[in-house]
């Protein structure tokens, strides 16, 4: 990917120049409900961290963010909660998402130069108020300028998809909190659809799976680990709390039974790309036929899912080669190369 000039030229060229507006070390940000990672203009993805905030109760201080804060969950004091500032791809906690948004944007320009403007990745469903608070969150946190993009053009862009071309690409995003669906054709979204069911949904029906079958508690970082390592092994050993005795216990998970505990989450992805399917014009149905569906984020990665769409859509199924940065790196792309990408962006 080419680099550009870092010349930002003056106040006034930039008003009257779109591009001059996003030369120097500005930055792009795949706010995730599981992890976020930015984006610098000339240097790549320079950071890559859980979405999750230490914050004192006693105080409302940040203590920590990201991975060291990751570490905190289910191991802090009374005094001290370690949370996850959005769900669902949309921000719950305002305040804890502008402390996470400002220690990240240092951190990935170490302080150097002014502040930087910023393009932030929305899911596609978001309201306009939830649009407005992702914008106004992101100018407090110290950005200078904010732009949005909607993931899932961000997602088909960083997987190298043709968006600008008259025919129809789809791509399929499954991050922490929503699966973004879109079929795409001449740089917008024709057909769209955001369902709040992604990887922290099949999470939570793992958990909820071992608790009902063996009366056991696991966290969520324990569900998450099943779930990763679900394919890898004849069966899975799973440690947590016995509910009924209240002491250790460890049982051995098979294959199996990992995939009735995320049957509910799973069907709920394919019967919303099903939907998306209803809705696509003919003119573009043989384009999907032909190029087929691009699996993107974190839950492409899920053992299975890229046949189980297959079967049940009968399209072809490909999983983008770097499924986790695809977003960032789409995001990454608009500002490398703002003239030629500048409409996809949503605000």
């Amino acid at each position: 990917m080419a680099k550009r000039s870092s010349s930002t030229g003056s106040p006034s060229s930039a008003r009257s120049n779109p591009a001059a507006a996003f030369r120097g070390r500005d930055i792009g940000i795949d706010l995730g409900t599981a992890n976020t990672l930015v984006y610098e203009r000339g240097r790549g993805v320079v950071l890559d961290e859980p979405s999750v905030v230490a914050i004192d109760t006693n105080t409302g201080k940040v203590l920590a963010v990201g991975t060291e804060a990751r570490q905190a969950v289910g191991r802090t004091p009374g005094s001290i909660t370690a949370t996850r500032p959005l769900k669902g791809g949309v921000i719950t906690d305002f305040e804890a998402t502008e402390g996470m948004l400002r220690h990240f944007i240092r951190a990935a320009r170490g302080g150097r130069g002014r502040s930087p403007r910023v393009v932030v990745c929305v899911p596609s469903g978001v309201t306009g108020v939830e649009r407005r608070a992702v914008l106004q969150t992101a100018s407090r946190a110290g950005a200078r300028s904010v732009r949005l993009i909607e993931e899932p053009i961000a997602a088909a862009i960083g997987a190298g998809l043709p968006v600008h071309e008259a025919r129809g690409s789809m791509v399929v995003d499954i991050g922490g909190g929503s699966t973004e669906i879109a079929i795409i054709s001449l740089g917008g979204m024709v057909v769209s659809r955001s369902a709040r069911v992604a990887g922290d949904a099949m999470d939570a029906a793992i958990a909820a799976y071992v608790e009902r079958e063996f009366a056991i508690a696991v966290g969520e970082r324990t569900a998450e680990e099943i779930k990763t390592a679900y394919g890898t092994a004849d069966y899975i050993p799973v440690r947590g709390r016995d509910k009924t005795t209240g002491m250790p216990k460890v049982v051995q998970l098979v294959p199996e039974e990992i995939a009735e505990a995320l049957e509910r989450p799973v069907r709920a992805v394919v019967g919303a790309v099903q939907a998306a399917f209803e809705e696509c014009p003919p003119e573009l149905y043989g384009d999907i036929m032909e190029r087929g569906i691009v699996l993107t984020g974190g839950g492409a990665l899920l053992h299975g899912l890229d046949e189980r769409l297959r079967d049940e859509t009968g399209m072809p199924v490909t999983i983008a080669d770097e499924p986790l940065g695809c977003v960032a790196l789409g995001t990454g792309r608009c500002l490398e190369e703002y003239e030629k990408l500048e409409s996809v962006f949503a605000a």
